[in-house]
């Protein structure tokens, strides 16, 4: 029970808080009403969240190798206090002070706690799980996934109710109970003590010029940045595709109920399967070739049908890519600095923040509303990044 309770239980209770960002569009509009500003401009606090949970995570690994319970303690205080001060925002101040101090606490405060929270529990995972790793990762950040899917009813529910501000609150509050909870139960394995020397040697610079570490970096970016585009635009596309028909309704409130648990889903298959396989890049391999195909299907047969198989698939890939990725590292520089070289590969998360779903904007902007090239765009994004996972990512057969 010891990995189970020292690791899994308080994995999942910080990423299912963490995970909540990806709610955003649950309440964007609502909190561009309260405090008088466009959904536009009010969008650039998610684009900052993911910004500097990304940019936090690069440089917290130093932190979390060497004090999993202080990295797990800012992470719980940064995260409610972005939540707390958003809400108090959204009740006392209107206009574009508000829309300032939203910034700094929704998108600055709360994504480095999200960014410190995500990394923490994930070197803790691989050591109480040394034969599955993958499996171990993949549960905790599945969480992350899971998050989108329990949270959205009840800030509906919470919305209605109690209004906007309250909803922040509350969630606050809730919300650093479980992370305080998970805070205290995580430890690593009886006798594990890092290594002061090796934490110090670490050089960003050597990784940054590593052919290997460039690669990944770059697919796990350009996997992101594709599923961005166009899981930020699921219901735009939806609307599109069933315009007029009966079942429009239906699809726009199940598909992305149906979405969010592939992207859970894609977060434990994927990692789990990779523990199975010679290489663990081949699972990006699987994704790479599976976008490209539904996104070059939803091109040519541009039906409704086919787009929610399309953004099934995406979701599945999306959440992989994540899940893999700590598995993948530790496949190819070892343990030692697995959450310094974890931290620096979620630079690429904070990057495609912003270019994702503002490459999407421009598109759409610069093509009179033509998702059809939204979704081309994404198919020869995929399919760069296969030919970067192909000459420097897979391992060659003398390696293996």
């Amino acid at each position: 029970m010891n990995k189970v309770t020292s690791a899994a239980v308080p994995a999942l209770l910080i990423h299912c808080s963490i995970g909540t960002v990806y709610c955003w569009s649950t309440f964007k509009e609502a909190v561009a009403e309260a405090i008088g500003m466009t959904p536009f401009a009010t969008g650039w606090a998610f684009s900052l969240a993911i910004f500097f949970l990304g940019m936090s995570a690069a440089f917290a690994g130093k932190l979390v190798e060497l004090n999993i319970h202080k990295s797990s303690l800012v992470s719980a205080i940064c995260f409610t206090v972005g939540m707390i001060g958003t809400g108090v925002t959204i009740h006392y101040f209107k206009g574009v002070l508000a829309l300032i101090l939203i910034y700094l606490f929704y998108g600055c405060i709360m994504g480095i706690g999200l960014g410190v929270g995500y990394l923490t529990p994930v070197k803790t995972l691989m050591l109480w799980f040394k034969d599955n790793k993958g499996l171990a990762t993949g549960i905790s950040i599945m969480g992350f996934g899971l998050a989108k899917a329990i949270a959205t009813p009840v800030m509906e529910v919470l919305q209605r109710k109690c209004g906007i501000s309250a909803m922040f609150l509350i969630l606050g509050g809730i919300y650093f109970v479980m992370m305080f909870a998970g805070h205290l139960l995580l430890r690593k394995p009886e006798g594990w003590v890092e290594d002061k020397t090796v934490n110090d040697s670490f050089k960003v610079l050597s990784m940054l010029k590593d052919k290997t570490f460039v690669g990944i970096w770059l697919i796990f970016y350009i996997n992101i940045h594709c599923g961005l585009m166009l899981i930020s635009y699921e219901k735009q596309l939806l609307n599109e595709k069933f315009a007029g028909l009966a079942v429009l309704t239906t699809i726009v409130s199940v598909v992305p109920s149906i979405t969010a648990i592939c992207n859970a889903l894609g977060r434990i298959g994927y990692s789990t399967v990779s523990d199975k396989m010679k290489d663990r890049a081949t699972v990006y391999s699987i994704i790479f070739i599976s976008c490209v195909a539904l996104c070059t299907l939803g091109v040519l047969v541009p039906n409704g049908y086919i787009i929610i198989v399309l953004l099934m698939v995406i979701n599945l890939g999306y959440g992989g890519g994540f899940s893999t990725l700590p598995a993948l590292l530790e496949s190819r520089f070892g343990m030692k600095n697995i959450s310094k070289i974890h931290g620096l590969a979620l630079s690429a998360w904070a990057i495609a923040g912003i270019s994702g779903n503002n490459t999407s904007e421009i598109i759409l902007k610069t093509t009179n509303n033509n998702y059809g090239i939204i979704i081309a765009v994404a198919a020869a994004l995929y399919a760069v990044a296969w030919v970067i996972y192909f000459f420097a990512v897979r391992a060659r057969k003398q390696e293996q």
